[in-house]
């Protein structure tokens, strides 16, 4: 098999590449800003960055990089990492007894070739009160998620129900990346 580089330096990512079965692989964390044109689609926003964070990880010819984006999208809103506790808190009221969707933009490189996906899960939140958003953050878990939730973790007690990948919105599409693996001869099963 290839040697796998894992361009994020998320947990969250490197342990879903774990459980894919892909236990041998490098941490590079590009430097990016994570700018893109205005005027983009959730999924082409995430498709764009993914593709920028890829081109900044320098990597040999047998080398596959692996670059994903995720965000959260509220009707037209990008709702990132929350600056503070402040912020925090308006995203999850924003997010409460609403739907709202997670795009993560996913790049495969290998040497010239590169390919970019995406894909979207619809995320409903059921109704919260303060009380229990201000527990929620008081925690810490929401400061470095997009969406100032973690679905993996006590966030979990926000989310009513997932149409679509669950794995997307912890951060990587594990099935869309093993189809993208398939195609630069790297079968997880069978």
């Amino acid at each position: 098999m290839a040697r796998i580089v894992l361009a994020s330096g998320s947990p969250r990512r490197q342990e879903l590449l774990q459980r894919m079965g892909i236990s041998d692989f490098t941490v590079r964390v590009p430097q990016v800003e994570e700018y893109f044109p205005a005027g983009l689609t959730p999924q082409e926003t995430v498709c764009y960055i993914s593709r920028e964070k890829s081109q900044a990880v320098d990597a040999a010819e047998d080398e596959i990089v692996i670059t994903a984006d995720t965000m959260v999208f509220l009707d037209d809103r990008k709702l990132g990492k929350p600056a503070d506790e402040r912020e925090a808190l308006e995203m999850l009221t924003a997010l409460q007894g609403r739907r709202h969707t997670v795009c993560t933009g996913v790049t495969v490189r290998q040497g010239q070739r590169l390919l970019t996906r995406a894909q979207s899960t619809d995320v409903y939140f059921r109704p919260a009160t303060e009380r229990e958003l201000r527990a929620y953050i008081a925690g810490g878990e929401p400061m470095d998620k997009a969406g100032a939730y973690g679905v993996q973790g006590q966030g979990a007690l926000l989310v009513e129900r997932i149409d679509g990948d669950f794995f997307n919105v912890m951060g990587l599409p594990v099935v869309l990346l093993e189809e993208m693996l398939r195609e630069f001869g790297v079968v997880l099963l069978g």
